[in-house]
């Protein structure tokens, strides 16, 4: 009993400078830090590239549309199916894009829809309705009047981002990341779709 005893006492006079152990216990405490950290870094380094590329795709939309001068429904399903493949190696079935062309009314300023279509389940614009148009893309004269025959190919994009964490870091609901791009036409007035009139729409 007595040796035990002994053994006790010396082991409590050593232990305030026993050191054993503390890398142990700093490491138990850092690791879930660190893991936070590092997966946080990748789901947010991800989702950056991810929505770099619905830029790409909202711009090359707007711009294979552009290069027109008529359009079909099946040329228009062709430009979705290439801006799709930019997305690679990120899923691109979540994609809903929307190609529309707006025609610039002179005497008001105000976008209309000419024409519009949609992939990915998302609903094409109704021709006729108005958009925000930036102001510095719409032509004046020296008094400040839009200027005729304007025309807008404008695309839009979105894309619903699951994280890849499973929800641990970031909402597992994911995150909506969009994006939209003008173009003017650049080989006629306008783009027709559908018609083998040379008319540009003015609805």
């Amino acid at each position: 009993m007595l040796r035990i005893w002994s053994c006790v006492k010396r082991s409590l006079a050593t232990l305030p400078h026993d050191s054993r152990g503390v890398a142990a216990t700093e490491f138990a405490l850092i690791v879930p830090m660190m893991l936070v950290m590092f997966f946080g870094t990748v789901e947010v380094s991800s989702g950056v590239a991810v929505n770099r590329k619905i830029t790409l795709v909202a711009r090359t939309l707007s711009d294979l549309t552009s290069q027109s001068t008529k359009v079909k429904d099946a040329d228009v399903t062709d430009f979705f199916a290439a801006s799709k493949g930019i997305m690679w190696p990120y899923a691109s079935s979540p994609i809903k894009a929307t190609i529309s062309e707006l025609y610039i009314d002179p005497t008001t300023s105000v976008a209309r829809v000419q024409w519009s279509k949609a992939s990915g389940g998302a609903s094409p614009r109704a021709v006729g309705d108005t958009v925000s148009v930036p102001p510095g893309l719409i032509g004046t004269d020296s008094s400040g009047k839009a200027l005729p025959n304007q025309y807008l190919i404008f695309s839009e994009v979105s894309y619903l981002y699951q994280p890849i964490d499973g929800g641990y870091i970031m909402s597992s609901a994911g995150v909506t990341l969009s994006d939209n791009a003008y173009t003017r036409p650049r080989q006629s007035v306008c783009v027709i779709l559908n018609s083998d009139d040379n008319v540009c729409p003015t609805s």
